[in-house]
């Protein structure tokens, strides 16, 4: 039983590990809007939005993510009236039926929106990238057809795009899953802080710090393992439709 963890200090990298997984897919998620939408206003023909949106890239993309989310930890909840910082940090649970969903904790909050600020500058140039990559033939091909520039961009380019984008994009989820890490240092109890306080109470360092390496892993490999299986079936509606 020495080289072994007990119970309940498996149960701590268990919930260190579920609430990284609640962290990154939700960044996943508001990153992947946001980025669409970085993206479309980068190639906006309004000069102002598109220098707006270079601004927004030039800024979160080249500072360290580190002192983003120190920023929004410690800088943005300066700014909050105390008011707005109570109610934050104040127990709230909603029941519905037997489900029971609880407001997440500040140190959430803040990891989300400074992983979500800087997921958004790389996932958008992925999706800026892939309209770039559609060949202006079908631009041409489109308005020839009588298309309007809308139902070009819905029906012709975007599904180009964002099967060009995709295999890039699932390297930014990989990204976010690690960098999701970070947010140990604002203490919010995820993978790598729960590795930690297992490692400071046993001094079982090897397998506190190597569940968690192993739970990352394996993480990434289902991301990768889902991507070759999208790509897959790709080539297999490509070549049934070439038949």
């Amino acid at each position: 039983m020495n080289g072994w963890l007990e119970p309940k200090y498996v149960a701590w990298l268990a919930h260190g590990f579920a609430l990284t997984l609640l962290l990154s897919i939700c960044v996943v998620v508001s990153a992947t809007l946001f980025g669409f939408l970085l993206a479309l206003a980068r190639n906006a023909r309004n000069l102002v939005v598109a220098r707006i949106a270079a601004l927004y890239v030039l800024v979160f993309r080249n500072s360290p993510l580190l002192v983003q989310l120190l920023f929004w930890y410690f800088g943005a909840a300066t700014l909050l009236p105390q008011s707005w910082m109570e109610w934050l940090n104040a127990p709230h649970v909603v029941s519905v039926w037997s489900v029971t969903l609880a407001w997440p904790s500040f140190e959430f909050v803040a990891g989300w929106i400074g992983l979500t600020c800087y997921a958004t500058t790389f996932v958008g140039e992925e999706f800026r990238a892939g309209i770039r990559g559609v060949k202006s033939g079908q631009y041409q091909a489109a308005a020839a057809l009588g298309l309007a520039p809308l139902a070009t961009f819905r029906y012709v380019i975007l599904p180009q795009a964002i099967r060009i984008a995709t295999p890039p994009l699932a390297g930014q989820c990989m990204n976010i899953v690690k960098n999701s890490s970070l947010t140990m240092a604002i203490g919010l109890a995820e993978l790598s802080y729960s590795s930690r306080q297992v490692d400071t109470e046993t001094f079982k360092t090897f397998q506190a710090f190597g569940a968690a390496t192993v739970l990352y892993i394996v993480t990434i490999a289902v991301i990768e393992v889902a991507l070759l299986l999208w790509k897959r079936r790709s080539v297999e509606r490509w070549q049934r439709g070439t038949a």
